[in-house]
């Protein structure tokens, strides 16, 4: 592997904890973004010629610093700052590697905290933690992208103006800032399982880095629901080498090679979820990575014990009332009964704003049209989901669902 492959490698792992310590010693979210980048820009000219240093964490750590030092130095309406950052200020040469891990952590913490409205803690983690763009953060928060923008810009200001700590919050403190953390982690999570657009399904290192803080979530307060989170995303992970082809392509969990299945996240999964069982039975969560697991324990499609998971879904909807979860409840009950009877349901939720623009939504009903026999109804349905997703393997999956019905007939 090349030193710019290296590179670009070490961006795509290392550039969210790089920018996390950044925050942490410059304290701006955007000085630490543009330092971060500009170390980035830096290795790329330096690096070919002199060698990978041995810690290339610290070494861009380092060298953020510094860049964002200068800028403050040159910005006259940032005295405030500088003052912050004493001139002959000491490098670490070799930071601690847990302490830049800890600082991730903080990160979200500070960009999830209370006063912060719910909306803005999701749209900035999002940015922030995962270096998602305005648009992506956007479609998973289905919001517009104005709007998600106006939030980031008014969280940073207010974290800046009203000096939210950027810290773990004492013990006592986690349980009330714990929900808006999972929340995120959540999301992290689902845009990694499944991007909202390119022409890939899974983003290995934003998936891997939601199990990570999820881990250290549960190693930092032993609570079920972050328990059951863990879970779940290690139950929904443990497909992913079956979720698509060789060439890329999206296989449905209908049609997955299960002996791809990574049995090893399975059992962690199976295990995590025990403990959670134990303290959160009827908690989100912990419900969701139930569903997870009955799916995961199903030697064959047919095996899939679908009244459990229409169940579990009613007992969710219960608690976590939402469209999307009313959805996941409707093809369960499709898939227990009669491809009608889930139509029925999905009916019902046409009345919702946000479900009408996704695209689950309408590909659900494809599917449901489709095995019902109603081959038009299943064509209308394919062709509304084809226009509201971004991401290329589910457009070319679409497509070929549609060149299937158009050979039926």
């Amino acid at each position: 592997m090349t030193i710019a492959s290296r590179i670009d490698t070490m961006y795509q792992t290392e550039s969210r904890r790089v920018q996390a310590t950044l925050i942490r010693l410059l304290g701006d979210f955007d000085l630490a973004e543009e330092s971060m980048q500009e170390a980035f820009a830096a290795a790329v000219k330096q690096w070919p010629g002199q060698g990978i240093p041995d810690n290339p964490a610290a070494w861009l750590i380092k060298t953020g610093h510094r860049r964002g030092i200068d800028h403050i130095r040159r910005r006259q309406t940032a005295r405030d700052n500088l003052s912050r950052v004493a001139e002959d200020e000491p490098y670490t040469p070799e930071p601690n590697t847990d302490q830049i891990d800890d600082d991730l952590l903080r990160l979200i913490f500070t960009c999830c905290h209370p006063s912060l409205a719910i909306e803005a803690q999701l749209a900035l983690t999002l940015r922030e933690i995962c270096s998602l763009t305005t648009e992506q953060v956007a479609s998973a928060l289905l919001q517009k992208p104005t709007t998600t923008a106006q939030r980031i810009v008014r969280a940073k200001r207010k974290i800046r103006e009203a000096n939210i700590p950027y810290e773990v919050p004492e013990r006592k403190e986690l349980p009330q800032r714990l929900q808006s953390v999972l929340k995120v982690v959540y999301l992290i999570f689902n845009e990694g399982y499944s991007s909202s657009e390119g022409n890939t399904i899974v983003n290995i290192s934003l998936a891997c880095e939601a199990i990570r803080l999820a881990t250290l979530l549960a190693e930092l307060l032993p609570d079920g629901e972050v328990f059951g989170l863990l879970a779940l995303l290690l139950l929904q992970d443990s497909l992913r080498h079956a979720r698509q082809d060789a060439n890329g392509e999206l296989i449905t969990l209908e049609d997955q090679n299960r002996s791809l299945w990574n049995q090893e996240q399975i059992r962690s999964g199976l295990t995590w979820l025990a403990r959670a069982l134990e303290l959160t039975p009827a908690a989100p969560y912990t419900l969701q990575a139930s569903i997870a697991a009955t799916h995961a324990k199903a030697a064959t499609s047919s095996d899939t014990d679908w009244a459990r998971i229409a169940r579990l879904y009613q007992a969710l909807y219960q608690r976590q009332p939402s469209p999307v979860i009313a959805l996941n409840h409707a093809v369960a009950v499709a898939m227990r009964d009669t491809p009608e009877e889930g139509l029925k349901l999905l009916d019902q939720l046409a009345g919702h704003k946000a479900i009408q623009s996704y695209y689950l939504y309408h590909a659900a009903r494809a599917d449901l049209f489709r095995r019902s026999g109603n081959l038009a109804g299943a064509r209308t349905a394919y062709q509304r989901a084809l226009t509201l997703t971004q991401q290329g393997p589910e457009q070319r999956y679409l497509s070929r669902r549609l060149t299937a019905l158009d050979s039926a007939r």
